[in-house]
């Protein structure tokens, strides 16, 4: 019978490492103290649904404690991830189910409306433990790799609004705006007009109190509505870490919103993550962490813009900025992980920690990138001669000379 038990263990354990791309990680059942690195699992439950499941078999499996990963996290998932890669590409039915898992959070109005509640509205404290100061939840700019959060996030804002080319006294609406901070970064520091547009109800609340506690409220607006309710004339689009949650069959619809915002003698500037190729996003984080995320190529995104002859004037991937970032906000997480567990349990922090380190893997394993691309309408007089004004950093205040 003990033979029967290992035979079956054995090709269980065989099964599950095909399904991880053959890594070179260990993978055992606990209790056979293997030196790290290694995935350990709890029974041979866990390992069939591992085996069944795939990668939701594995995220469920790490949150309730049945996955261990003895050594770093982050080596280990980028060690898999790579092994994925290189094992084989997604078969038609594999990309296929991972679609059909999609649909079921789709990005309607409403359906748009529960997935970011669902991520977004689980309270801006959870955020404050482990983001900058300003909550800017989306890749920071290390212009040095030294630099703190805090100032890599002042450098990617400022990034953004050298690419725009912002000038006082102009227009600006953003779509996804999330706690605030680059609405009142433009308005404060460029001398422009916002009006910001997000439908996480804590996120507004949060941005509005800011304003309000800057004395800045005359100069920016924000709306809890959806970009698709965008209305009014602008000179300015931004939206940085919003296309990722539109879904890529609503992008004619927001090309339309672009086009109606800013016309055709508008700019406009889209910061997303993204892929090298289609595929959709990791179906464990869909189901479990950003339900109806899709993360887009450059070809599969530029249609919104072609419609409207929207010129692209410059296209730039800060995948290895967003690793880092990614890897301050996982250190800063596990500082505060006892306090995440005091508030939501365990499960759910096991969860976050694994969504953590998995985009860090992630990121540095090349599977996702982070694409920020600039365009211009026929008609807008604004192009850059050459790139040179982008990193050449103020000696004065942007915007010293403006006047309100």
């Amino acid at each position: 019978m003990a033979e029967r038990f290992s035979f079956v263990n054995d090709w269980l354990l065989r099964a599950v490492r095909r399904v991880a791309g053959n890594p070179g990680v260990r993978i055992d059942l606990q209790g056979r103290n293997l030196p790290a690195p290694a995935i350990l699992y709890r029974d041979r439950a866990a390992l069939v649904r591992s085996i069944l499941g795939g990668e939701c078999g594995f995220g469920d499996g790490y949150a309730n404690g049945h996955v261990r990963v003895d050594g770093d996290l982050v080596t280990v998932l980028e060690e898999v991830y790579r092994s994925l890669r290189a094992a084989h590409s997604p078969t038609w039915l594999e990309r296929s189910l991972k679609r059909v898992r999609l649909l079921a959070h789709p990005n309607s109005r409403a359906g748009a409306r529960r997935n970011i509640h669902r991520h977004y509205d689980i309270g801006t404290g959870f955020y404050r433990l482990w983001l900058d100061r300003d909550l800017v939840y989306t890749c920071a700019y290390f212009d040095d790799p030294e630099m703190t959060l805090e100032e890599a996030q002042q450098a990617k804002m400022d990034l953004v609004c050298r690419k725009l080319g912002l000038r006082s006294g102009e227009r600006v609406v953003e779509a996804g705006c999330g706690w605030g901070s680059l609405a009142l970064h433009m308005a404060r520091n460029y001398g422009v007009v916002v009006r910001a547009y997000n439908i996480s109800a804590d996120q507004i609340c949060w941005a509005r109190q800011r304003a309000r506690e800057e004395e800045i409220t005359g100069r920016v607006e924000f709306v809890e509505d959806d970009y698709r309710s965008i209305t009014g004339k602008y000179d300015v689009f931004v939206s940085i870490g919003m296309l990722e949650h539109v879904g890529a069959s609503n992008y004619a619809e927001l090309g339309r919103v672009i086009h109606r915002a800013v016309g055709a003698s508008g700019r406009g500037l889209l910061h997303f993550i993204g892929r090298d190729r289609p595929e959709p996003l990791s179906p464990w984080i869909n189901q479990r962490i950003f339900p109806g995320a899709y993360a887009p190529t450059l070809a599969e995104m530029l249609p919104l813009l072609e419609p409207w002859e929207y010129s692209v004037l410059d296209v730039e991937n800060l995948r290895p900025h967003y690793a880092h970032t990614l890897q301050h906000w996982l250190k800063r997480y596990e500082r505060a992980y006892s306090k995440v567990v005091a508030q939501f349990g365990e499960e759910f922090a096991r969860a976050w920690h694994l969504y953590l380190a998995g985009s860090v893997a992630a990121f540095r394993a090349k599977t996702l990138q982070l694409f920020q691309v600039l365009f211009a309408g026929r008609e807008c007089a604004f192009m850059p001669w050459t790139r040179k004004a982008l990193y050449a950093w103020p000696t004065e205040a942007p915007c010293a000379a403006a006047t309100f």
